[in-house]
């Protein structure tokens, strides 16, 4: 059965990779690093946050598992807890092909990896069962799990298993015999019997040792008297499987290649044969009886845990954040077609993260609602007044949307992209064959080749390394495009005079994405961080700073004039 927290049963879906561009300029490996510090937990989360579907029933089936596990920090502890069983569970299973190993030793390994199975399909059916969740990807895991238990007969598997194991379990000690060469070196070995009692001072240990002090000569035969066989001795070396001990290249030292994991070593190869005659009928049995769980759902739970640990990292993220008081949301998810987006209170993720990791920054919200035809915004503002902040906090917001997460928001309601694409400053090191303009134009008719209406851009400083008069021409170019596209987009730009073309831009072609202006706004001369829908500020922006500086004509006047 397949089975995914991430994408409902019988559900089509499609699924793009982000950019690079997109990946890098949205901080994935930032977000990365407050969510593991694990090398294979951030290589699945980062797979899972590197691909984007706008199918609105996979989303808000994401949005609803990752609510329980916000909901239940038991359920949180508990999933974490079974991942790592279930790795465990991962490394045993790799010896449990019946060709690998001694027969016991696979008997064995298979034995341990149904009861750690057994043992996690009724935790995990515990648990669920303790919980009310409420989402649908949970409670058909709660729903497969109980139909396991029910329809594998845990009870009498695991009275098989225990069975068994205390037979594999009475093996204690092997009598080994040993041939030697014309030097009395050991040459070959091989199984005599197999005995249900250790070795002691008062047994067979004892009487050899009394045997070595004899001075009577060679003992011949061997007392094994008082052990009990389970495979009787062999006096003979034709049916045992003897193994030649290798020499160690740098010493004479004899010694034997071995695997911790199966019993893998020679000798333990060496004794492949009689356990399997004693043990045969037993091995038979239950391996017969354990095929119908060795293909059963166990496996499924190994293929959730990726998914598991991205639920269980977020939800502790995101805990975090509730704690220091900021708003998270659960989005509503809107049909793709209508290419809407609104977000109260937003705020950047990062800030957020900051806040958790002792920073304590003031962070300011805002809103920005892309309307039923306002979806493309020319964001202006001061230097260092978090134009760039808030544009990669509405992509961040939106890909959390997609992605199942609460968003750092008070309200979010969104209609998903099919994908993100940014366009930033580019590295100097990139630009040397192209130069910096070419580089981004470059950049951005790859853009256009494979964007939709659908999709989503941010555009920050684009196409400002030249002069403003190219600039300006190309951008006008590039938001056109946008515009005839349909696509959403928040462009933050120096280039005022842009964001004073409203008119050319919207008249100058057909479509039904309208091109707004949008401001950081600034009080007093100071930065407020605060967005709204606004001319740009331009030369106003300007003259408050002269004033708040005093750098003003009569400002400076005035203050020649107290000199004199």
């Amino acid at each position: 059965m397949e089975f995914s927290l991430l994408y409902p049963q019988n559900t089509e879906y499609t699924v793009n990779r982000l950019t690079d561009e997109a990946i890098n300029d949205l901080s994935i490996d930032f977000l990365l690093d407050n969510l593991t510090e694990v090398r294979n937990e951030r290589e699945h989360i980062y797979h899972l946050m590197t691909q984007v579907t706008d199918n609105p029933e996979v989303i808000k089936y994401r949005c609803d598992v990752f609510e329980d596990f916000l909901r239940f920090p038991k359920l949180r502890t508990a999933m974490e807890e079974l991942v790592g069983r279930l790795t465990d569970l991962k490394d045993v299973a790799r010896f449990q092909k019946d060709n690998e190993g001694p027969s016991l030793w696979s008997l064995v390994n298979r034995l341990r990896e149904i009861d750690e199975y057994v043992s996690c399909i009724t935790t995990l059916k515990n648990t669920l069962e303790g919980l009310d969740v409420q989402s649908e990807g949970m409670r058909t895991l709660l729903q497969i799990v109980t139909d396991i238990a029910r329809d594998s007969g845990f009870p009498q598997l695991k009275a098989d298993i225990d069975e068994t194991m205390e037979q594999a379990r009475k093996l204690k000690s092997i009598t080994i015999g040993v041939n030697l060469d014309g030097m009395l070196r050991p040459k070959t070995a091989g199984v005599l019997s197999l005995n249900d009692s250790y070795f002691t001072d008062a047994g067979l240990m004892k009487r050899f040792m009394n045997f070595t002090n004899k001075q009577d000569g060679l003992h011949e035969g061997v007392d094994v008297s008082g052990m009990k066989h389970f495979h009787a001795a062999n006096p003979t070396t034709t049916e045992l499987a003897f193994v030649s001990y290798q020499k160690s290249a740098v010493s004479n030292d004899i010694h034997v290649e071995e695997s911790a994991a199966t019993g893998n070593d020679a000798l333990s190869n060496a004794i492949t044969k009689p356990v399997t005659n004693i043990m045969k009928k037993t091995c038979d049995d239950i391996k017969s009886t354990l095929k119908k769980y060795v293909n059963v759902s166990g496996y499924m739970l190994i293929n959730l845990m990726p998914e598991i640990i991205f639920y269980v990292r977020w939800s502790e993220l995101i805990d975090k954040i509730i704690a220091k008081g900021m708003p998270v949301c659960k989005a509503e998810i809107l049909p793709p077609e209508e290419r809407k987006c609104s977000f109260k209170e937003i705020y950047n993720l990062k800030l957020a993260i900051n806040n958790v990791n002792g920073d304590n920054i003031n962070i300011i919200t805002n809103d920005i609602d892309f309307g039923d035809d306002s979806r493309i915004f020319i964001l202006t503002g001061p230097n260092r007044g978090g134009k760039t902040i808030f544009t990669q906090a509405v992509g961040l917001a939106m890909m959390l949307a997609q992605w199942g997460i609460y968003v750092p928001a008070a309200k979010a309601m969104l209609s998903p992209c099919d994908n993100m694409f940014t366009h930033f400053p580019a590295d100097e090191n990139d630009t040397v064959d192209l130069g910096r303009l070419g580089e981004e134009s470059k950049r951005l008719s790859e853009i256009f080749e494979v964007a939709t209406s659908r999709s989503f851009m941010m555009l920050n400083e684009s196409l400002a390394t030249t002069s403003v008069a190219e600039g300006l021409f190309i951008a006008k170019d590039v938001v056109k495009a946008m515009r005839f596209l349909g696509v959403r987009c928040i462009f933050n730009t120096h280039m005022h005079e842009l964001a004073r073309s409203l008119d050319e831009l919207n008249n100058g072609v057909e479509g039904d994405s309208r091109v707004e202006s949008l401001v950081t706004g600034v009080q007093k001369g100071e930065r407020s961080f605060k967005v709204a829908i606004s001319p740009p500020q331009g030369v106003s922006y300007a003259k408050d700073i002269a004033q708040k500086y005093g750098v003003t004509f009569d400002q400076i006047k005035e203050n020649l004039e107290k000199r004199q």
